[in-house]
C-alpha cells in the first residue's frame, strides 16, 4: 500500500477487490434497511382533504383531482417561489430538484402521475417554466393551506379513490434526495458531494457549504455571487450574466 496525499491509498487490485467486498455487505443491509423503511411507509395512515379546492394551470383554474389525470396515485414536488425575482433570482435548490425528473415517463408506466406545485402567481411561474423548458405539469397554489398546498420544498404523495383525495406521505429536507440522482452519484466518487459536513480523512479538499455547486457563473465555476444563475439555466437558450439576484 502506498499514500498520495489528498487521494485513496494505491493497492493492488485483490487487495482492492477485498475492502470493496467488505463494503458491500455493509451496503446490502443498507438496501434491506431501506426496503423496511419503504414497507414502513406503505402502512403511513392518510388524511382525506377536499380534492375539488382549485389549483391554477395554463389552463386556468382547476380541481386538485385533475392532477392526477385519471390515475390514482399522484406525486409532487412543492417548488419554492421568490415573487417578483427573475428566473436567476428563484431557488436554485428547489430548481435542482424539478430539473432532476424532466420526464415522469417510469412513473406514469406503474399509474403514478407526477407535478410541481409553487406558491407563485402564475403568470410568474408560466414565464419561468417556458424558460427552463419544463415538459410536466406545474400549478400555482397560491393562498392554498393543508395538504393541497402548505410549506414547499417537499416531495408529497396523494392517493385517489374515486372522487376522494388523500395525503398519505410527505418529506422535506435530505428527504427529496431520492430524486436528486446527481448526488447519489456524487456520493460514489472520492470527494463526494464536496461539502463540509462529510466524514472525509485528514488532508482530503475541505469541504464547503452545502449546496455550493447549485449556482454557477457563466464559465461554470461555482459562485454565490450576483452574476450567477441556478446550474441548469445556463443550458437555456438567452440565458446571461445578470447584475444582481432580483430578490
Amino acid at each position: 500500500m502506498t499514500n498520495v496525499t489528498g487521494r485513496p491509498p494505491v493497492v493492488d487490485l485483490a487487495t482492492w477487490q477485498a475492502a470493496r467486498d467488505e463494503l458491500l455487505l455493509r451496503e446490502k443491509a443498507h438496501t434491506r434497511e431501506g426496503d423496511a423503511i419503504a414497507a414502513a411507509r406503505r402502512r403511513l395512515p392518510m388524511v382525506e382533504f377536499d380534492g375539488k379546492v382549485e389549483v391554477v394551470g395554463p389552463d386556468g383554474p382547476v380541481p386538485f383531482l385533475d392532477l392526477f389525470q385519471g390515475r390514482d396515485e399522484l406525486v409532487v414536488y412543492k417548488h419554492m417561489w421568490w415573487d417578483g425575482a427573475p428566473h436567476q433570482g428563484q431557488c436554485e435548490g428547489c430548481t435542482a430538484i424539478a430539473w432532476h425528473l424532466p420526464d415522469a415517463a417510469y412513473l406514469r408506466a406503474r399509474g403514478v402521475s407526477y407535478a410541481v406545485l409553487t406558491t407563485g402567481r402564475w403568470a410568474e411561474v408560466a414565464a419561468f417554466v417556458e424558460f427552463m423548458g419544463y415538459t410536466e405539469p406545474w400549478y400555482s397554489v397560491r393562498g392554498l393551506d393543508g395538504p393541497a398546498g402548505g410549506a414547499m420544498g417537499a416531495l408529497t404523495v396523494y392517493l385517489r379513490d374515486g372522487d376522494r383525495v388523500f395525503l398519505t406521505y410527505s418529506t422535506t429536507g435530505r428527504g427529496v434526495e431520492g430524486v436528486y440522482s446527481s448526488l447519489g452519484l456524487l456520493d460514489m466518487t472520492p470527494y463526494g458531494r464536496g461539502e463540509a459536513w462529510q466524514d472525509t480523512p485528514e488532508g482530503w479538499p475541505e469541504g464547503q457549504a452545502p449546496g455550493w455547486f447549485w449556482r454557477s457563473a457563466a464559465d461554470g465555476t461555482a459562485t454565490w455571487g450576483p452574476t450567477s444563475r441556478p446550474v441548469p439555466q445556463w443550458t437555456r437558450p438567452g440565458a446571461t450574466p445578470e447584475e444582481s439576484l432580483g430578490r
